[in-house]
């Protein structure tokens, strides 16, 4: 199998890093998905294979449909063990960052990882805050997980990667990609994918733990939100999708419902743009999709405090949901206008 080129000098200062048993702690971003948890967990894996120590600290607690990684009930989350949390980041040796480019990411773990030394980034996002002395971003991978592979390979580890590490780094594949559907998907990952098939991977399983985990609950708010919450938008090619707190609260909501709820905008025949609006205590999270040469992550990182891949990004706003959803109905012609299909 060809592998593209993980940087030398990284990879030098990594091999450095981990040459003797260290205490080590993976940390991930705020309301993780299948990538974070997957590349963190397939990781772990690997690492204590190596005869590291190794925790998984998250600032939050995932979405329930992730509960079945090998390795997840190790998982510290800030909000239910803050104390323990942040000990566990304060006296490690070594802090990989994962899936994420800036430290504002990891919410209430910022202020103890600022202060560990030795810090690896491992991320796909676009223009990364530089932040870690090691330091691997490649914005055209299709996901973080597949870039723990590449690096684990190029370590001289890949054999450490067991059935496990796999299925982590295998379920990470698949969320960030849309099931292998997105431009980020490459032969590359394809090949990748089938490896980690070999080692055992039951993807049976993985893709009915990400798609056949649906509540009642969760069912009836995405009826509620296709059939009174969606706009079409009919002569900019755009869905607005907006949920307000009192919504969520009379559907019963539970975190991780409305994983995914931005994309069913997308699959509406012509559509370009989908938009998808949630109200949180504090803020109002704004996730963005789009088709062909659309980025949206531009759009997010001028308006709506965000960024991310260029057919997928979220940001936020304190503004009320209402006042959200119109300015950013007023900016897409604009937009729309500079980037024609």
């Amino acid at each position: 199998m060809s592998f593209p080129t993980v940087p030398q000098e990284q990879l030098e200062a990594l091999r450095t890093l981990l040459a003797k048993p260290k205490r080590i702690v993976i940390v991930s971003h705020f309301n993780p998905d299948g990538d974070a948890i997957g590349s963190s967990l397939g990781l772990m894996h690997v690492l204590r294979a190596v005869g590291h120590t190794v925790k998984v600290v998250l600032p939050n607690t995932p979405a329930t449909f992730l509960d079945g990684l090998p390795g997840r009930t190790e998982i510290l989350c800030f909000d239910r063990s803050p104390d323990a949390s942040l000990s566990t980041i304060r006296t490690c040796d070594i802090l990989f960052c994962l899936d994420f480019n800036k430290l504002d990411r990891i919410g209430g773990l910022e202020e103890a990882a600022k202060v560990v030394t030795n810090k690896v980034l491992i991320d796909h996002h676009q223009e990364p805050d530089v932040f870690t002395p090691v330091m691997f971003s490649d914005t055209a991978s299709s996901s973080t997980c597949q870039m723990v592979y590449d690096i684990v390979v190029a370590l001289g580890h890949g054999a450490l990667i067991d059935r496990d590490a796999a299925t982590c780094l295998y379920t990470g594949m698949v969320t960030d990609s849309g099931s292998f559907r997105y431009r980020s998907t490459t032969p590359h990952t394809m090949r990748v994918a089938a490896d980690l098939m070999e080692r055992g991977v039951d993807i049976d399983k993985v893709h009915g733990s990400i798609s056949d985990t649906n509540t009642v609950e969760r069912l009836k708010l995405m009826g509620f939100m296709l059939s009174q919450r969606m706009e079409v938008l009919a002569s900019m090619r755009t869905t607005v999708i907006a949920l307000s707190m009192n919504e969520l609260k009379e559907h019963n909501y539970k975190p991780g419902d409305t994983e995914g709820f931005v994309n069913y905008g997308l699959s509406i025949q012509g559509v370009r743009l989908s938009a998808f609006f949630v109200e949180r205590p504090e803020l109002v999270k704004v996730s963005l999709r789009s088709k062909g040469d659309l980025p949206v992550d531009q759009f997010l990182k001028e308006h709506f405090n965000g960024g991310g891949h260029a057919n997928a990004a979220g940001g936020h706003t304190k503004e009320p949901l209402d006042v959200a959803v119109q300015r950013f109905i007023g900016l897409l012609p604009a937009f729309l206008n500079a980037h024609p299909a």
